[in-house]
C-alpha cells in the first residue's frame, strides 16, 4: 500500500469520506441512534480544538480511558487530528493503574469516564494532568460535553509525515510489566487494507460487532478503523455482555462481522438451546483471537450455527494480526496463513532459519509493526531485529502453509528432554466434557523434573474429585504421547487472564 510522505491518519480516516461525498454514511450504531461520518469528523474536530485549548501539543500524549462509546472515537481521531498521541487504555482500571500509565506517558491530558475519572483524581486531586470526563464528573470535574461545546473546531489536520507517532497502545501485561508499543501514522492504512479488508472483507454494506473492546489492539481495528476504511459501521456496546445477552445483541442488530476471544467463544456454546432462540444468520465473518482457538470450539461452533469460525493471530507490537485463516479454508487447530503484506519465518535460538516441519520463533515483517517501545530501549533491542519483529511465539508451519501455535517461548515445556506444548495439553482437556477450559504451566517434581500441571475450569453439572482428575490425565494420555499428560491437576473457577482475554501463566506459576 503506498502511503504519501505527508499523511495524517485521522484526515484518511474521516475526512476522506466527506470529500468522497460519503458523510452521510453511518460510522457507528449506539443505543438505538446512529452516528454519522460527517457528525464523528465534526465532533472529532471540535475535539481537537478542546484539546489544543488546554495546552495539547503535537506528539504530546493524551491518555483515553473510556468504554466503546462514540467519544472514544472523537477524542481519538481529534489528538491525532492535532498531531497529539492517543494512548488508549482499560477504563475498569484501579488508581495504581492509572497512575503508572500517566507516568509512565507522561501523558497532558486525561479523557475519561466517571469511574476512570474517579480513580485519577484520587492520585492527582490537584487536576494535573487535567480530566476531561464523558458523563457527570465526578468532585466538580471538567465535562467533556461542555469543553466541545465552548472549542474552536480544528479546521485542518496537523501536517504530520507517514512516520510520525500517530499513537501508543500498551501491551496486554500477560507477561508482566504492560510497555507502550508506538506505531506510526501510516500503520493503521496499512493494518485496514491488508487484514480489515484484505482478509475480513469490511466494505461499505459492513456492520461490526467486536466484543474485545477499543482500548487494546484487537478491538481498536475491528470497531474503529477497519470500518472507517471503506466508509462501513460498527455497533458499539460499552456494557459487559454476558453470553446471553450477546447472542440476543446479535440477534437483535444483525451484524455482519462478530470478533471475539476464544474464550467467548466457548461460552457462547454453552447458552442452552442457543441455535433455536438466536438468530445469527446475518454473520458473514466470524473471528477469534487473543488466545489458540481450541479445535472443540471451531468444530461446535460450525455445528450449533453453520458457521466457520477464524482463528487469527496478531499482537499490540504488530498493531493487529499477521496470521490468518482464510475465510472458506480454516482448519482446526490452525493459526492460519501469513497475510498477504506480511512476510514470517521460523528460527532457532540463534535466528538460523528451523527445518520444515519444525518447531522455531516466529518472526514476521509489515507495515503496521511498532517503531519500538517507548523507554524501554533494551527491550525494544531485543523484539525490534532490524525490519523484523520477534513475536516471542513458537509455531510449526505445514507444507501448506499453515501455522501451528506451540506456546510463548517461554512457556514451552521439556518434558523427559522433549518439547512440550501446553496449547496441545490445553486443547486436549478441553475435548473433555467435564472441561470449560484449562491452562497448563510446568512445575518441578520431587525429583526436580518438569512435569506439566494442568489448572482446569469445570462446565455446568462436573464434579471435582480424585476420580476425574485419574479421568482426565487417561483422557489425555488416550490422545497424547505420555509424557505429555499432566502429573497434577488442580481444579479452579477461573483462569487469570489479561483485558483482552490472554492466559496469564506467570500468574498460574506464583506459590
Amino acid at each position: 500500500m503506498e502511503i504519501p510522505e505527508r499523511f495524517n491518519a485521522a484526515a484518511f480516516f474521516l475526512d476522506r469520506h466527506l470529500a468522497e461525498g460519503r458523510g452521510g454514511r453511518t460510522a457507528f450504531r449506539y443505543r438505538g441512534r446512529r452516528v454519522t461520518y460527517a457528525e464523528l469528523a465534526g465532533r472529532a474536530r471540535r475535539a481537537a480544538g478542546a484539546l489544543a485549548a488546554r495546552g495539547v501539543q503535537m506528539e504530546q500524549r493524551v491518555l483515553l480511558a473510556l468504554p466503546d462509546c462514540p467519544e472514544f472515537a472523537e477524542a481519538f481521531w481529534g489528538a491525532i487530528r492535532l498531531g497529539a498521541v492517543p494512548v488508549p487504555v482499560n477504563p475498569a482500571l484501579g488508581a495504581d493503574d492509572y497512575a503508572f500509565y500517566l507516568e509512565d506517558s507522561r501523558a497532558r491530558l486525561v479523557v475519561a469516564d466517571p469511574a476512570a475519572a474517579a480513580a485519577i483524581g484520587s492520585r492527582h486531586p490537584a487536576g494535573r494532568p487535567p480530566v476531561l470526563v464523558v458523563g457527570t464528573p465526578p468532585g466538580g470535574g471538567e465535562a467533556y460535553e461542555a469543553a466541545l461545546e465552548h472549542a474552536e473546531a480544528v479546521a485542518a489536520p496537523a501536517d504530520t509525515a507517514r512516520d510520525d507517532v500517530a499513537l501508543w497502545l500498551y501491551t496486554s501485561g500477560s507477561t508482566g510489566r504492560p510497555k507502550a508499543a508506538v506505531h506510526l501514522q501510516q500503520a493503521m492504512a496499512h493494518a485496514a487494507e491488508r487484514v480489515g479488508r484484505g482478509v475480513f472483507a469490511i466494505g461499505e454494506d459492513a456492520l461490526v460487532f467486536s466484543a474485545s473492546r477499543l482500548f487494546f489492539a484487537f478491538g481498536l481495528g475491528n470497531s474503529l478503523y477497519f470500518p472507517a476504511l471503506a466508509g462501513g459501521a460498527a455497533l458499539l456496546a460499552p456494557e459487559r455482555l454476558e453470553p446471553e445477552s450477546l447472542l440476543a445483541l446479535v440477534h437483535a442488530e444483525r451484524p455482519t462481522h462478530l470478533f471475539a476471544v476464544a474464550t467467548v467463544y466457548s461460552r457462547l456454546l454453552q447458552v442452552p438451546d442457543a441455535a433455536r432462540r438466536f438468530d445469527l444468520s446475518s454473520l458473514r465473518c466470524c473471528v477469534s483471537s487473543g488466545e489458540a482457538l481450541p479445535p472443540a470450539v471451531f468444530h461446535g461452533w460450525r455445528e450449533r450455527f453453520g458457521l466457520e469460525l477464524l482463528d487469527v493471530v496478531g499482537s499490540t507490537e504488530a498493531l493487529h494480526d499477521y496470521l490468518a485463516n482464510p475465510p472458506g479454508a480454516a482448519r482446526a487447530g490452525s493459526a492460519g496463513r501469513v497475510i498477504a503484506g506480511f512476510e514470517a519465518r521460523l528460527v532457532d535460538d540463534g535466528g538460523r532459519p528451523v527445518l520444515p516441519g519444525s518447531v522455531g520463533q516466529l518472526w514476521i515483517k509489515g507495515g503496521s509493526t511498532a517503531a519500538g517501545y517507548w523507554n524501554r530501549r533494551a527491550q525494544t533491542q531485543a523484539t525490534m531485529q532490524g525490519e523484523w519483529l520477534r513475536t516471542g511465539d513458537m509455531y510449526y508451519a505445514d507444507t501448506d502453509g499453515y501455522f501451528y501455535f506451540c506456546g510463548r517461548g517461554d512457556d514451552m515445556l521439556k518434558v523427559g528432554g522433549m518439547w512440550v506444548s501446553p496449547i496441545e495439553v490445553e486443547a486436549c482437556l478441553a475435548e473433555h466434557p467435564a472441561v470449560l477450559e484449562a491452562g497448563v504451566i510446568g512445575r518441578r517434581d520431587g525429583d526436580g523434573l518438569v512435569r506439566a500441571h494442568a489448572f482446569c475450569v469445570l462446565g455446568p453439572g462436573a464434579v471435582a474429585g480424585p476420580e476425574l482428575v485419574t479421568d482426565l490425565i487417561a483422557h489425555v494420555r488416550g490422545r497424547l504421547a505420555g509424557y505429555k499428560a499432566p502429573r497434577w491437576i488442580d481444579f479452579v473457577a477461573t483462569l487469570p487472564r489479561t483485558p483482552t482475554g490472554k492466559l496469564q501463566r506467570f500468574a498460574l506459576r506464583a506459590p
